[in-house]
């Protein structure tokens, strides 16, 4: 790196959208694919269109819970002069009958019947069922095919399958999908005072890696969590190659500032491209984007908050590009701000923040941090608000959009 971009720090940084739209153009879908069984196709993105296979329902059914009928044979009934029908009789067959049957709804609809009387509009005495509502043909009934057609088109691809939408292909007939092959991402943290148990002095648990894998998983990738690598270029220009030939994206963790032990820009240009170095955030700001073979690799920072906004900011979008589907802005909730937070200005920063109650109002409580190596400013959030670049700072008692990026897919 540049010994005079070491000692003027991140004078021109990239807005965050930019930098997202740069990552946006060496991000490709996976090729690969595979046939999985609709039962194990949850949180899968389809990489092929699916139609039904058979309507739904195939037979007629009732709709709500009454009594199955011939509408011809309560048209005119009253209170006062109640239609009278048999009670468990032929319901209806052209030649005169006058039947009724009791039905819950989803039952299909008995031989004759093309109406379904609620119950509250007719009442058994004996052998009689007495309709006091008269009801038209299909009142109280779900036709046959009125819910799916047979061949009609049901997702297209691209599509993240929920678990609604497996109870509507097996119901139409779908037994597997064609689905895309989750992106592979390898997570590569860096650093010598990393360790994985006890750490002694000047040492640290390694915990960015953990938290990346478990979000890449959560966003439907699956990750690969290397070791650490040591603070030498050459073994992270070595740990990049490896890591790019198995994997569709990878993702660095630390190292990637501007101090003498950030070596990660200087690894990457070795054996690839670095075409981002510094982003208009807070936390986060030292974020990297580039290349390794066509790799797509981001370069988050170290620290458990400018880890997660990176990963959420970057990783995320990326892994959602690789499996085909387009990039969705995080899930949000009102709140209001419980004091005034500061921003610096041309800078999107992220606030995080806890939920607390006051008045019966959702309240937003900024979390206070020691620093950027603050785990609990990130494990005790429950999201962030995001101040837009052109804001500086919000008042107290403001109305904002809480970011839920913990629980968003």
């Amino acid at each position: 790196m540049d010994e005079r971009r070491r000692e003027s720090g991140f004078r021109e940084r990239t807005r965050i959208d930019d930098a997202r739209e740069r990552l946006r153009e060496v991000v490709s879908p996976v090729g690969r694919t595979e046939t999985v069984a609709v039962a194990d196709a949850d949180g899968r993105t389809l990489a092929e269109a699916v139609a039904a296979r058979r309507t739904v329902p195939g037979e007629s059914r009732a709709a709500v819970d009454g009594f199955a009928v011939a509408a011809s044979t309560t048209f005119g009934a009253s209170d006062r002069s109640p239609a009278l029908l048999d009670h468990d009789g032929d319901v209806g067959d052209g030649s005169g009958t006058r039947g009724a049957r009791r039905v819950d709804a989803g039952d299909p609809l008995p031989s004759g019947a093309d109406a379904v009387v609620p119950v509250g509009g007719a009442a058994r005495v004996d052998d009689t069922v007495e309709v006091f509502d008269p009801v038209a043909v299909c009142d109280g009934v779900t036709s046959v095919g009125s819910d799916v057609a047979a061949d009609e088109p049901l997702y297209e691809p691209g599509r993240r399958l929920r678990p609604p939408d497996l109870g509507l292909l097996r119901a139409a007939g779908v037994d597997t999908v064609t689905v895309r092959d989750r992106p592979r991402v390898a997570v590569l943290p860096t650093g010598d005072d990393l360790v994985d148990d006890e750490p002694g002095p000047g040492e640290s648990v390694e915990t960015d890696s953990l938290t990346v894998a478990r979000l890449v998983e959560r966003w439907g990738g699956v990750a690969d969590r290397h070791d650490p690598v040591t603070d030498d270029a050459s073994a992270i220009s070595d740990a990049l190659q490896q890591a790019a030939a198995d994997a569709d994206i990878v993702a660095t963790t630390g190292g990637s500032g501007l101090g003498a032990s950030d070596l990660v820009p200087d690894a990457l240009v070795r054996v690839g491209s670095l075409f981002v170095h510094g982003i208009a955030a807070t936390p986060g700001g030292s974020l990297g984007l580039g290349t390794v073979d066509d790799t797509p690799v981001v370069v988050l920072p170290g620290g458990p908050a400018a880890c997660v906004v990176g990963a959420v900011q970057f990783l995320r979008p990326a892994v959602t590009w690789t499996e085909g589907r387009e990039y969705e802005e995080l899930l949000t909730g009102p709140a209001m701000l419980a004091r005034k937070v500061p921003s610096e200005p041309g800078v999107r920063t992220y606030v995080r923040v806890r939920f607390d109650a006051e008045g019966g109002q959702r309240v937003a409580v900024p979390i206070r941090s020691d620093g950027p190596l603050s785990h609990s400013s990130v494990g005790l959030a429950d999201g962030w608000v995001e101040i837009r670049e052109g804001i500086e700072g919000l008042p107290e008692g403001d109305l904002v959009a809480v970011q839920r990026w913990g629980w968003s897919p």
